[in-house]
Parts: C-alpha cells; structure tokens; sequence
C-alpha cells in the first residue's frame, strides 16, 4: 500500500481562521461583555455595546465610533454563515445603536 503525501499547512494557513478571534481580544477596540451579539433584542445588543464603549479603556476613538466598528466587524466577519434572523436582528441593532446615540 503506498503511502499518502499529507500537504503541510504553513503558519499562514493555520493561523488564519482565528484572526477574528486574536484581533476581537487584542486590538485597541473595545473590551465587550461576553454573548453580546447572541443577546435576544436589537435593543439589548445596542445597550450593550454602548455601556462597553463607554467604560473601555482599550478604545481609542470616540464610544459611539468604537461601538459601531465593533458591530459592523462582527456583522462581517460572520458573513454567509449568519442566519438571516440574527442578520436582521444584528443590522437593526445598527439602528438602536444610532438612536442611543443621537445620529439619526
């Protein structure tokens, strides 16, 4: 029986399905509350990320900038694989978030 080649990932290819993940914990954006975007309303997500922002200390931009990058980022990254209920959901946080903030 001949022996099977396996191709060797490089350090590229194994790092890069958790780079979502390394920038939410790293990066200079927001320290969130844990289940945030799993939360049930629109309302609550939004909430949830203002109070983060405005009580991070790793933001560097203004709490409703911070806020709205973090969401926009998940919304993204999540792409395809998102359900169409949670999108919609995600996306009328958007709007809750805008209203918290007075950016109509």
């Amino acid at each position: 029986m001949a022996k099977r080649k396996r191709k060797r990932k490089t350090k590229s290819e194994r790092n890069s399905r958790k780079w979502s993940q390394h920038v939410t914990e790293t990066s200079d954006a927001l320290t969130l509350e844990e289940g945030v975007f799993k939360k049930g309303s629109p309302r609550a997500i939004a909430r949830s990320l203002k109070r983060s922002a405005e009580r991070s200390q790793r933001r560097k931009s203004e709490p409703y900038r911070s806020a709205m990058s973090m969401l926009v980022f998940y919304i993204n990254r999540a792409g395809k694989g998102l359900p169409k209920t949670r999108k919609v959901k995600l996306e009328k946080a958007k709007d809750e978030l805008r209203a918290l903030y007075g950016k109509d």
